[in-house]
């Protein structure tokens, strides 16, 4: 397996592209499977998991490319059954569920896979679609739906603000028969840009961004040419990366009106932001931070995603701060790799007590999840010495070149083959 070896202690200097967003680029490719026509993306991701959407949309009958950063799918003869080869390695396979029932009446689709940062169960997802006709046995690892007459439109109050239950639902009432109203729905900017696809096709969807989502259904999609939105996570990571270094970053096609959360918690631990036409300028304010207290919430509260890259940089702030996780139940397996670097972290059921430390020394550290792996990466760019990390095919399931951009301004970083 590939490993990252990284030269910590210089500061960041320059400019720093976002690539599109892989957690709006994976719904959208999994919506394409509703188009009766051709679906031509740009900002595409070049990830694995992208990759591994390309195959789950051949296998189901869609004629795909990728190069550059394009996309294109066309569905030629659509066939129900999601492969648990392809399933384990990608959470977001489950989100075929929706299209497949809208589109066929039926579906077979293996229970996901993806990181190990917590349950994330789908029962949310199947209750949505039982309200909509549909019926389903789990048995032998996947989940076996139907619904014989078609899905009708329905009032859906979900018990919690669920992403992935929210795309999976939406998609489905795109095609139902009849108007579907989505109560408790999740904002998270992705939905939103899944939304605005998938009325980019003929949809008939209101409500995007807020809790409430309305769709009238329509008896068809069409193709259409749509770009990605920039991947607000990767934004995120690259402002904490000038500032847990003490460098200026220029974070280019930064969606800076989608990282309010994030912003706002950085300002108030000392980080400077000024945001300009094309691009966010960021770095220490005075070179001194302060730690916070933080509770990840769904949007447009904190995001998880951004919780382990945080944790990182508190520990080079003075005080003490506490993150409190309140979205996956086991998202801190990176605490003790921090640990490993000198970082000065306590554990009590979901909430993390962060004494600043100020320095930390690098040390061989290994990868349990994306984010886990993104937070090793502004660790070790901040530490003094060497820090390796192992297992980084994490990491490339959710960032493009990471590598590559942080050599582009300073950072002392390669991959080597394992």
């Amino acid at each position: 397996m590939d490993k990252l070896i990284i030269e910590g202690g210089v500061p960041l200097q320059g400019s720093i592209q976002v690539s599109g967003a892989k957690n709006a680029a994976l719904p959208i490719l999994m919506a394409c499977l509703l188009a009766e026509g051709k679906v031509s993306l740009t900002n595409v991701p070049r990830l694995a998991d992208i990759r591994t959407s390309l195959k789950l949309l051949n296998i189901l009958g869609c004629e795909t490319t990728f190069e550059d950063n394009a996309a294109t799918s066309l569905c030629t003869g659509l066939k129900p059954e999601a492969p648990y080869d392809l399933v384990k390695t990608m959470r977001a396979s489950v989100l075929c569920l929706g299209p497949l029932l809208a589109r066929l009446g039926e579906a077979k689709v293996a229970l996901p896979g993806g990181c190990a940062i917590g349950a994330r169960p789908v029962d949310l997802h199947l209750r949505g679609f039982e309200r909509m006709g549909a019926e389903f046995e789990i048995t032998e690892g996947y989940i076996k739906g139907r619904c014989k007459n078609g899905l009708k439109g329905a009032r859906i109050a979900l018990d919690f603000p669920t992403v992935g239950g929210t795309e999976n639902i939406l998609m489905a009432a795109a095609l139902a028969d009849g108007e579907t109203e989505i109560e408790n729905a999740a904002r998270e900017p992705e939905v939103v840009d899944l939304a605005n696809f998938l009325n980019a096709c003929g949809a008939k969807i209101t409500g995007q961004g807020t809790s409430v989502l309305n769709v009238k259904g329509v008896s068809s999609l069409i193709g259409c040419d749509y770009r990605i939105m920039p991947d607000r996570i990767e934004a995120g990571t690259y402002m904490v990366a000038a500032a847990i270094t003490g460098g200026e970053l220029e974070i280019l096609d930064c969606p800076f009106q989608d990282l309010d959360a994030v912003s706002y918690k950085l300002r108030e631990m000392g980080v400077w932001l000024q945001e300009e036409d094309n691009y966010v300028l960021v770095r220490r304010a005075n070179g001194l931070l302060e730690n916070v207290d933080v509770t990840t919430l769904p949007h447009p509260g904190y995001p998880t995603d951004m919780q382990a890259q945080l944790m990182a940089l508190m520990c080079f702030g003075t005080g003490i701060g506490t993150i409190e996780e309140k979205i996956f139940e086991n998202r801190f397996m990176h605490v003790l790799e921090l640990v490993r670097l000198g970082a000065d972290i306590r554990l009590k059921g979901r909430t993390a007590m962060v004494k600043g430390v100020g320095s930390l020394k690098g040390a061989p550290v290994m990868a349990s999840d994306l984010r886990a792996s993104a937070s090793l990466v502004l660790a070790g760019l901040a530490a003094e010495g060497t820090t390796t990390i192992e297992r980084i095919y994490h990491l490339d399931r959710g960032y493009e070149n990471i590598e590559a951009k942080l050599s582009g301004v300073g950072a002392r970083i390669k991959r080597v083959a394992g």
